[in-house]
């Protein structure tokens, strides 16, 4: 009988695995599949799901990386508009929902990434140990030989180094892919002892940058952590939807076209050298990256650059903390240089998107973001703002008492403002995460814009700008009273 099981699940598994590496369960089967797994990742999905068609190609694509780990990680996948019984056990409410099973157990909720890469670094993280152990000169090259960088860690001894190594190894397991190795052969091999350091897929070398990244610093943990975010993806890293901490220093030029390196490695090439020749020429002033146009799609709109998008050229954008600036040229090498010169000499004008700057102004002024600055930042007066989305029913409850509080305040030195966040940029400077979203911006201090979360009722307004207003209202005192008449 156990045979006879063993026998089923084994050609299960064969078939699933020709029809794709993603494995497919069922109610009829999923007990029994999913205890063969060390570590799986089941995603409950609908077919009718849009979030689940979005994700549904980058869950094919991390699953054969993921299958040849070691150890392991199966990508398994369950229909729930057919196998109720199955996501009816799990408790599965909304799709796609993911969960980490551990030897046929659910362990644990999936929070990473729902792009490939990030799928795959995320999984890999979760099994095995933070730090695999390479043992043989051979392990060494096969683990060098991937197609991602990855970490490795030479130690002739136990040291201080090596300890604060396995303590990055354990926190940063989900974004990197570390190793080490105390063996004399592999030491000599690669020419390193009591080192960290990143060894960059053969697809990625070029002549313009390093292929292995060592770390020079000493055994504080912060300093390593900072060494592989910022330090290891060369003059002109592939930026993906997996590794976007590591491109968050400004300015950045992205410059975007159909980078493929599995499809299409000689043509992704191409371009990022022609990047990388005006990249070196800026070393530790601005970094350059390089992205999928596809995976991107709605950054380049963001950024500018929806107009062109469909050109056989890569299209670029500079993203600075003054703002982001697209490119109009055709793509060149000194057309590339050229601007990133003029925007780093401040002569070119940053993209923003903006409504019409508004003809008229009643008692709530209409931010936009072309008039935000000379309305909001360089006005000598506090300043309220809300940001709103029209379809927001929140908002629309606050809208008549934001009236009545602008009428109350006209004759005040206060601005009371609001900008549609969904037809306008927002400034760097605030972050707007639903809607509405406030802040209180004194006078005297409009680069530390500070949030609002008291009550949105008119009285609960008045009572916080008559106490934190920079001079004092002229017709409310410091406690939101009104002010007698022999006090004006």
């Amino acid at each position: 009988m156990i045979w006879v099981q063993a026998a089923l699940v084994a050609s299960f598994l064969a078939f699933a695995s020709a029809g794709g590496a993603v494995l497919e369960y069922t109610d009829g089967n999923f007990e029994d599949l999913i205890q063969t797994h060390d570590i799986a990742l089941v995603k409950f999905y609908a077919p009718w799901c849009g979030h689940c068609k979005k994700m549904a190609p980058e869950y094919e694509k991390a699953a054969p990386k993921l299958a040849s780990n070691d150890p392991p990680v199966a990508l398994v996948k369950v229909d729930c508009t057919t196998e109720k019984t199955v996501c009816d056990k799990f408790g599965v409410k909304g799709f796609p929902t993911l969960k980490i099973f551990r030897n046929g157990v659910p362990a644990q909720d999936y929070d990473g990434p729902r792009d490939a890469d990030g799928i795959v670094k995320f999984m890999r993280g979760q099994s095995g140990p933070s730090s695999k152990e390479l043992k043989t000169v051979a392990e060494f090259e096969k683990f060098v030989d991937g197609d991602e960088n990855v970490v490795v860690g030479f130690f002739d001894n136990e040291s201080k180094l090596k300890d604060s190594f396995l303590k990055v190894a354990d926190t940063e397991r989900d974004r990197f892919a570390f190793a080490h190795t105390s063996n004399k052969d592999i030491i000599k091999k690669a020419g390193y002892s009591d080192d960290v350091v990143v060894f960059t897929p053969k697809k990625l070398h070029n002549k313009f940058d390093t292929n292995e990244f060592k770390y020079d610093g000493n055994y504080d943990t912060d300093k390593i952590k900072n060494f592989l975010v910022h330090e290891t993806v060369g003059l002109a890293g592939i930026r993906t939807q997996g590794n976007l901490f590591q491109f968050e220093q400004k300015p950045i030029v992205i410059v975007y076209y159909n980078v493929d390196y599995v499809k299409d490695p000689k043509g992704s090439n191409y371009w990022r050298n022609r990047v990388l020749k005006v990249a070196q020429n800026y070393k530790r002033k601005v970094q350059f990256a390089v992205s999928n146009k596809e995976e991107f799609s709605s950054e380049i709109e963001t950024n500018g650059l929806g107009e062109r998008k469909d050109s056989d050229k890569p299209i670029v954008a500079i993203l600075t903390n003054e703002g982001k600036y697209p490119m109009d040229q055709e793509f060149s090498v000194d057309n590339l240089k050229q601007f990133v010169d003029e925007v780093l000499a401040g002569n070119a004008e940053p993209y923003m998107k903006s409504e019409p700057i508004p003809e008229e102004q009643g008692d709530v002024k209409v931010a936009v973001g072309k008039n935000f600055k000379q309305l909001i930042m360089d006005a000598d007066k506090d300043v309220l703002i809300e940001f709103y989305a029209p379809w927001c029913g929140h908002c629309k409850s606050l809208a008549p008492k934001y009236d009545e509080l602008a009428a109350k305040l006209n004759k005040e030195d206060v601005i009371i403002a609001k900008m549609d966040a969904t037809a306008n940029d927002v400034p760097p400077l605030f972050e707007v995460r639903g809607f509405p979203t406030l802040f209180w911006l004194p006078k005297n201090s409009k680069s530390n814009p500070v949030p609002y979360n008291g009550g949105r009722e008119v009285k609960d307004f008045v009572n916080f700008i008559s106490k934190h207003s920079t001079d004092g209202l002229k017709g409310f005192t410091r406690d939101g009273k009104k002010k007698k008449h022999t006090e004006l």
